[in-house]
């Protein structure tokens, strides 16, 4: 039997970061917003932990200011490959390492005090030309009537098969793993370390903690093994304790055909997803919630299909740039031979990496890569 007693202006499915940012978002702009996810708080999701300065920025129009105590600042970004090292800090502002676990707990506080109404333990089974249904713990099938349905529900989303918008014009797969070391951190960057057949990213996200976590291609290489391939961090971490388990999850660069059809969209690793080698994920699903939700507000999706793209546009070129120099390790050593020797270089791409460059700033940064190769 299928009640329909539970009615929203706005259904999100899907209860992570993403669906939160289409929920604050919404309840924003005035809409009564409905949150389901078959999990409960605080949800848990491997990646880098990192929160650069643009994604801060979006994450505070939300409403969502992160309390002190349980984040950690870093200044910049520096590579490390084949002995050699590049580092920049960012033009403006400063990045966090924060918790995945924090992060949640802080979004779905704001959430629950901004009026979202969260349905935790519950199941969605299907899309309903009025709503979606769900099967609530112990419970019966339940309609929620709602005039939009967001998709938030990660990168296998049930959502986007639903509603037929599982058309992919490029799906590329790697595999992340995560752990957390008790140890101060070293310094105030988050370092990314470039081996032979993956990546390793160290973010400081505590004063006496931080998040290893590794990216590659090979889906049974595990971070014990991989670390073999990194002497200067094992060193760096010996006598270390864990400060939890390894996990692991499936990094996605998908580009879909359409992300929205009649009352429902595609946000987050639903809606296409960008490399976690670059860590724009979060970010760019906080600033996809803003221009959704302006959509809903104007009773018209079709402005966020082409929105959504050219918010993707630049993550795509950075994530592109990435697994290039990770796939060539020649290219890769002649560019951290031009980073090293002209500073300015990488401070250039990492002023682009945050969106903190112009037009004509990245074609003059991409200029100077260029030269910087030719003679490095």
């Amino acid at each position: 039997m299928v009640s329909d007693r539970n009615n929203s202006d706005v259904v999100v499915i899907g209860g992570g970061p993403a669906g939160l940012a289409a929920a604050l978002a919404a309840r924003r702009r005035g809409f009564s917003v409905t949150v389901a996810d078959s999990f409960v708080p605080p949800i848990d999701k491997p990646c880098g932990e990192g929160l650069m300065p643009d994604g801060i920025a979006a994450l505070e129009r939300l409403g969502v200011t992160l309390p002190t105590a349980e984040t950690q600042r870093f200044r910049g970004i520096r590579f490390v490959s084949s002995g050699m090292s590049a580092e920049a800090v960012f033009p403006r502002g400063f990045a966090l390492g924060v918790r995945r676990t924090h992060l949640h707990r802080a979004m779905v506080e704001h959430a629950e005090s901004a009026g979202v109404r969260f349905l935790w333990h519950t199941v969605v089974t299907g899309l309903h030309p009025e709503g979606a249904l769900m099967r609530r713990e112990l419970g019966g099938i339940e309609l929620v009537r709602a005039r939009w349905i967001v998709g938030a529900d990660g990168s296998s989303s049930l959502v986007r098969r639903w509603a037929g918008l599982d058309t992919h014009r490029r799906c590329d797969e790697r595999y992340a793993f995560r752990r957390h070391y008790r140890i101060s951190p070293w310094n105030d960057f988050m370092e990314l370390h470039w081996g032979p057949r993956c990546q390793l990213y160290v973010t400081p996200v505590a004063p006496d903690l931080i998040c290893v976590a590794l990216i590659a291609r090979d889906p049974a290489l595990r971070l014990d093994e991989a670390l073999l391939a990194f002497p200067d961090v094992v060193e760096r971490l010996r006598g270390a304790e864990p400060g939890s388990v390894e996990r692991g999850a499936m990094s996605v660069t998908r580009k879909l055909a359409r992300v929205c059809t009649g009352r429902v969209a595609l946000l987050g690793d639903a809606s296409g997803g960008v490399d976690a080698i670059t860590g724009e994920g979060l970010c760019l699903a906080f600033h996809q919630a803003d221009l959704l939700a302006d959509c809903m507000l104007r009773e018209n999706l079709e402005p966020y299909q082409a929105g959504h793209r050219a918010l993707a546009r630049r993550p795509i070129l950075m994530a592109d740039l990435m697994l290039l120099l990770e796939q060539h390790p020649a290219l890769r050593r002649r560019v951290m031979l031009a980073f090293h020797s002209r500073p300015q270089l990488f401070a250039g791409m990492l002023a682009t990496h945050v969106g903190d460059a112009s037009p004509l700033d990245f074609a003059a940064n991409g200029l100077a890569l260029g030269w910087g190769l030719l003679t490095a």
